[in-house]
């Protein structure tokens, strides 16, 4: 329990100072630091963002900064997408998953780099 708390300071603090999300350093912690599979390192992950999506939505809201109608569809859409990808996900063997959250981290660091040249 200590190790998660720690892993979910941890990459709260860096996905916070390098704009990258939680996700993107969740889940390899998850998996390489607690042994999760796959598939539980994604669904806790996600499951992690709720409170935080919450919070930052609703000091984001008090300041003026959220189109209601504009997170309203796109939380709609969210919650669809993330049904048919919970499904998508446990109809696919886990090395799949892993190789194309690798090729995801990839991309998201070429977009960093890119970004910061």
């Amino acid at each position: 329990m200590i190790a998660a708390i720690l892993i979910g300071f941890a990459a709260g603090v860096l996905a916070g100072l390098l704009g990258v999300g939680g996700g993107a350093l969740f889940v390899p912690a998850l998996t390489l630091g607690l042994g999760l599979s796959q598939i539980d390192a994604e669904a806790t992950s996600l499951l992690a963002i709720i409170p935080v999506a919450i919070v930052g939505a609703w000091r984001q809201n008090a300041r003026g900064n959220v189109d209601l109608p504009m997170a309203g569809a796109i939380g709609l859409l969210a919650v669809a997408g993330a049904v048919g990808g919970a499904v998508l996900a446990n109809a696919v063997p886990e090395r799949a998953l892993e190789v194309g959250f690798a090729l995801l981290l990839l991309f998201v660091a070429a977009q960093l780099a890119r970004r910061a040249i």
